[in-house]
């Protein structure tokens, strides 16, 4: 029997159901073997974490700190928790992530509310959000003190720049805190082709979950905390959220590999590309209806359930709302052309039959 890697999956075999599915890149595979050798500080003493703060302050200010953890929902409820208090409440988009697809964690570990808004496109508005943002005297209600937005949203869209800063301003305005999930930030920020800083720090944003696993990290995100004085006690409620990794700077030099240079935008370009190239394939067969305006490295589609069945029999893809078929087709910084080409030919093949 054989017992090396290739043994277990065809490098070859591609999807479009996640861009966690994806490898790691290799500039990132590279950092971390050179930060490998000897020994370093643990617990975030270690030179690649300081580096990584310079790195940080490159993208958004001198005053960012970043504290890497493990992963996204990690990243998220830690956060939310520096950002409220035990009577505290989250204004976020019903599509968010932290409502839909973290499994309860920001109320069950966390021990916040969700106050969630039906949104048409997944982006929170300042209208929208004070169909939460009430009640702050009312002690049989949970008290609104921060507003969370993904960017990009769950379903692919991008708020610009504008946007964002109108949130910031209308939440602040009572007395609220802004959260960015940024999953996909990188994403963001190539589609609109703006730093990152244009639509975090710059507008208002006061803690940023900033992702690096599904653009080409192994394993790994990052708190950055952009103002200061709107989180207490990061540290201890990283450690008390087992986000604390001992051997930090394993995490820490991914995303400096990442962010030093034009890694983070050399990969988002990439797969938003791909996500384009698959959407005007898409769009000349009859049928086939995209949902969302694709921004970034996301295709949502209706078409019909039993089509959706036999091409997952070729090619890993979710639906997303199954009852409608609904589906969603997600492109990595690895997606080539030829990738995009062959589902598109089977998506043709299929809807023939």
């Amino acid at each position: 029997m054989r017992t090396d890697a290739r043994a277990h999956h065809d490098p070859a075999v591609r999807g479009f159901a996640s861009d966690n599915y994806a490898g790691a890149h290799p500039e990132i595979l590279a950092a971390l073997s050179l930060a490998n050798g000897g020994h370093q500080i643990a617990y975030g003493e270690d030179d690649y974490t300081d580096h990584l703060q310079r790195v940080m302050h490159s993208h958004f200010g001198a005053s960012a700190e970043a504290f890497p953890v493990f992963n996204g929902t990690g990243a998220n409820v830690t956060a939310l928790q520096a950002l409220t208090d035990r009577w505290g409440a989250v204004v976020c988009a019903e599509s968010a992530h932290i409502n839909v697809d973290e499994g309860g964690a920001p109320e069950r570990m966390a021990g916040l509310k969700l106050l969630t808004v039906a949104t048409p496109d997944g982006k929170l508005t300042p209208e929208l959000i004070d169909r939460q943002a009430w009640g702050w005297e009312d002690e049989h209600r949970a008290m609104p003190q921060v507003v969370s937005i993904t960017q990009n949203t769950e379903l692919g869209t991008v708020y610009t720049p504008d946007e964002i800063k109108a949130i910031c301003d209308h939440a602040h305005e009572r007395g609220m805190k802004v959260h960015l999930d940024g999953a996909r930030i990188s994403n963001a920020a190539a589609s609109l082709n703006v730093p990152m800083r244009t639509f975090t720090n710059a507008v208002g944003v006061d803690v940023l979950s900033f992702g690096g696993t599904k653009n080409g990290m192994l394993f790994g995100e990052a708190i950055v905390v952009l103002n200061p004085d709107a989180v207490r006690q990061m540290k201890h409620i990283r450690k008390m959220s087992m986000q604390l990794a001992s051997k930090m700077r394993f995490v820490s030099v991914q995303l400096e590999a990442l962010l030093a240079k034009d890694l983070w935008l050399r990969n988002a370009r990439h797969s938003n590309a791909m996500a384009q190239r698959l959407a005007e394939g898409v769009r000349q067969l009859d049928g086939v209806d995209i949902l969302h305006e694709v921004q970034a490295n996301a295709v949502f589609a209706r078409l019909p359930h039993d089509v959706s069945v036999r091409l997952q029999q070729r090619y890993r893809f979710y639906f997303w709302d199954e009852s409608a078929g609904d589906v969603r087709w997600m492109c990595s910084f690895d997606t080539t052309e030829d990738d995009v080409d062959g589902f598109l030919m089977a998506l043709k093949e299929e809807m023939a039959r």
